[in-house]
Order: structure tokens, then sequence, then C-alpha cells
């Protein structure tokens, strides 16, 4: 055999062995949930600057999803298949009845900075406990970022807990068990990304993101679910809810945040005082931002300057459990 072709045959041979098994979906049961529906006369701040509507979108992208899937050969249960309204319990009854292998429920995000778009993967409980769908939620956002924004983006996987403080999305706290994530992809808020939204391209890109991360998450060593502990013992941290992150204190978030970190550095004790604050109104007005992790961080460490060792300990457990480290951070800390 000639050298050029045993370099060829070799290349072809690595090549299908490294590669991921893309029949790996073949018999999965997967779940998706088109987020929302039903909800035009009532949840008015669901919409985008020219009317697109969050749960318009997360039903075609989750009907393509299932199209992509079922070619897959998985089983796919969807939640909705129309514009109604399905109780978020029934949601969760639904894919726990089937005895899903992943439970995916698909949304677009919202805040009052009309700037923001970064996608969003959310978990539920803490990252030390629920590791398959941080594993999940990291998967998709690699996958995301590859298909949707092109270029290194900022990006979350964070825990529901910092969204809702005292138990979490309902949907993913009754599914707790089966590898669960709330994927939002981007902000319908940004008058750039909701004019993309209402592309067909754009839709099937999307979903393609979420084959390719399941493709990717089946194909990596199995992690475990751990019974919740951590989360219902760590004091919540009330934040701006649903519709009140709409508020227009909440577009302050980046602002008060890069005042918080120049104030910090000083050794005045004022000062420090003034930071601490602002990192609280930051996380509490955006609270799965990209900067809301270090914001708790930079809590803990200016809480135990004030003395406050207990609250301390707290915001550095909630730090770490609460918000997936990320390879691309772009956040910025008082402290290394």
């Amino acid at each position: 055999m000639k050298p050029i072709v045993i370099v060829i045959f070799l290349s072809l041979f690595f090549s299908r062995l490294f590669a991921a098994d893309t029949t790996v979906l073949r018999g999965k049961i997967i779940c998706v949930d088109a987020g929302h529906g039903g909800t035009a006369l009532t949840d008015l701040y669901r919409q985008g600057p020219t009317g697109e509507r969050e749960e318009w979108i997360n039903l075609r992208v989750a009907k393509l999803l299932q199209e992509k899937l079922q070619q897959q050969g998985a089983t796919v249960i969807m939640t909705r298949i129309s514009d109604d309204t399905i109780a978020l319990e029934r949601r969760a009854q639904i894919a726990v009845e089937n005895k899903a292998d992943i439970f995916i429920s698909i949304h677009h995000n919202a805040t009052a900075d009309s700037s923001v778009n970064f996608p969003i993967v959310f978990f539920h409980g803490a990252v030390s406990e629920n590791k398959a769908s941080v594993a999940l939620g990291k998967s998709l956002i690699t996958a995301l970022q590859k298909t949707l924004y092109k270029r290194p983006a900022q990006a979350m996987v964070v825990s529901d807990y910092t969204i809702f403080p005292t138990k979490g999305a309902n949907v993913l706290r009754n599914t707790y068990g089966i590898p669960g994530i709330i994927g939002e992809a981007s902000f319908f808020t940004n008058p750039r990304e909701e004019d993309r939204l209402k592309q067909d391209e754009h839709n099937q890109n999307e979903a393609t993101a979420y084959v390719d991360a399941l493709v990717n998450y089946f194909n990596q060593p199995k992690e475990e679910i751990l019974p919740m502990q951590i989360m219902q013992q760590l004091p919540p941290f009330i934040v701006y809810e649903e519709s009140s992150r709409m508020n227009v204190d909440a577009r302050k978030w980046l602002t008060d945040y890069k005042n918080a970190i120049k104030l910090a550095k000083s050794e005045n004790s004022k000062k420090i005082k003034q930071a601490y604050l602002l990192f609280k109104r930051s996380a509490s007005s955006f609270p799965d931002s990209y900067v809301a992790g270090e914001c708790h961080r930079n809590i803990s460490i200016l809480a135990a300057k004030l003395g406050n060792k207990l609250e301390s300990e707290q915001e550095k457990l909630r730090w770490k459990e609460c918000y997936v480290q990320l390879k691309n951070g772009v956040a910025a800390s008082i402290s290394k």
C-alpha cells in the first residue's frame, strides 16, 4: 500500500472513530415543552418591540425540533402542539408519565435592556447535585453559540433558583430526576433578534442546535442526579421575577455592576457598603445576566469585609452552586 493511501485510510479511520455517534437518539424518549401558550391577553410583556410573542416562537422551534428528532429515530412527546394554555404541573406530568429520558422546555428571554442578547440555560437546583442537567445545559450552550451566534458570546448555565428563588421553575422541579433544562436561546426584547426569530431559517438553526446538543450529550459519559438538599437550605435571594424584569430600574444592571467594581476597590467603608448594595441591585434586577454570578461572588467578599461572615459564606455557596463557570467568562471580580 502506497504511503499516501495509508495516510488517507488512517485519516478516515480515526475521523470515524472519534466522530460523534449520530444514532444515539434512536429509541430515546424526548419530552419537548413549548413554553407558555395562550397568554396573549394576559402576559403582555411576553412580546418583542413589534409584537412577536414568545409563545409563538417557542412553538415554532418546538415543532421543528420534534420533526428533526423523529428523523433521528427518537420518540418525541410534546406538551402542547397549538397556542393553548397547559398547566405547568401537567407539562411535567406528561414527561414523567411517558418515562422521558430528557425534558427540554423551549423558551426565549426578555429583559428591560433591549440591547441584551445571549443564550441562557436553566437547570433545577444545585450544580453539584444535578450533574446530568448541567452537562446537558453546557452541551446546549456550546451548540447555540456555534449555530446561532457564529462567534464567542456571553452565555450562562444557571440554576432556576436564580430567577425563582424559593422553589425554582415548576416544570423542572416536578421533573427532577430526569435530565432537564429550560433553554433560552436568545432575547426577543432585542429588536434585531426579534426580527431574526420571525424567520424560518433562524428557527430551523435553533432546532438543529438542540439536536446537536442532545447528540453530544448522549455521546458523553452519563452523569448523575443526586437528591436535592443545597438550594432548599440556602436562604432565597430576592429578585425581579416575570413582568417585573421589565422595570425601568432593571435597565441599570450593567451600570450598577461596573460602578460597584470601581467602588469596591476603595478602602473606604462607606464606598464598600455602596458597592455591596450595587452588586445586590444588579443581581436582583437581572439575576441570570452574565455578570450576576460575579455579583454574588463579590457580595461574598464584601460581606466578609463588612463583618457578616454568615452572609459571606452563603453568597459564596450561591455563586458556586447556581452559576456554572464556563470557560469564556467575561465578568470581572474585585478579587481572584
